[in-house]
């Protein structure tokens, strides 16, 4: 698929089939995740990769935005492992994190899935129903799979500010 294809396909889903994501595609969006590039490569970023029912079903006690998704990509950050900006102390893990987040739904949708990046949810909670978290802060939950029938993006969607409300040109590119 063309990448400019993918980016304007991308929607929030919120509603998903029963089926099952295959173990090839979820291997493919994984290493998307663990290339994404990350400050000065220090790569403090870690996912869980939940498709276990036991676990979905726990989760749902974490957040209202399950919306059946039968795999959820967990991406959290470990501060003392970021770089940090020396002019301000700026830590760089969540933005970090947040790059591998962004790498595994554009994979995700490259390989014909849907996503929704849920960003409410408690996160001391999900902590304590995932193993190794300790010294991690929970950045997003990325729920993947087949979109329902039902599902199609918001009406909001598509709105867009223009470009000259969202981009300050300072000289041009010729």
């Amino acid at each position: 698929m063309e990448f400019n294809d993918v980016l304007l396909r991308r929607y929030s889903c919120r509603g998903f089939a029963a089926t099952r994501v295959e173990r090839e595609k979820v291997e493919r969006i994984l290493e998307a995740g663990r290339i994404a590039p990350t400050a000065v490569n220090k790569q403090p970023v870690h996912i869980w990769a939940v498709s276990n029912p036991d676990t979905l079903e726990a989760i749902k006690g974490v957040t209202n935005s399950n919306y059946g998704a039968p795999l959820i990509l967990v991406v959290g950050c470990h501060p003392s492992d970021a770089w940090v900006r020396r002019y301000d102390g700026k830590n760089g893990a969540v933005t970090d994190a947040s790059i591998v987040a962004t790498y595994l739904m554009l994979a995700a949708e490259n390989e014909g899935l849907a996503t929704l990046w849920v960003g409410s949810f408690d996160p001391a909670l999900l902590s304590g129903l995932l193993p190794g978290t300790e010294g991690y802060e929970m950045v997003a939950m990325i729920n993947v799979g087949y979109p329902s029938v039902e599902s199609a993006p918001s009406p909001r969607h598509a709105e867009r500010k223009d470009l000259d409300e969202f981009v300050t040109i300072l000289g041009s590119a010729d």
